[in-house]
């Protein structure tokens, strides 16, 4: 089992950044890993499991914002199709080289 913890927390004020700090650092704590910005996700052995990492979740929610918490099996997580963006890169002059002293 695998618990995806989506949050969208404002960072307005410094006491928001704080509660958002707190809470990331929090989740960090119990075990939790960056999956995305504002994604993190922990693998559980069951769903006994799962519900005392949701429970803990829950026990540390800040005042603002809204966070999501979804339990689902290593299939569907394995099933999860990722895609990356190729960065562009700068256009190079054809026959440069490189001189090294």
């Amino acid at each position: 089992m695998w618990i995806l913890v989506f949050f969208d927390l404002p960072t307005e004020s410094r006491k928001d950044i704080k509660a958002y700090a707190l809470f990331r650092k929090s989740l960090i704590k119990d075990g939790f890993t960056m999956y995305q910005e504002s994604v993190y996700v922990r693998n559980c052995g069951s769903m006994e499991n799962c519900n005392v990492h949701v429970k803990r979740v829950t026990a540390i929610l800040p005042q603002k914002g809204s966070v999501s918490i979804m339990c689902i099996t290593d299939k569907q997580f394995g099933d999860i199709k990722v895609f990356y963006g190729a960065k562009e890169q700068p256009p190079q002059a054809p026959g440069q080289q490189l001189e090294l002293f």
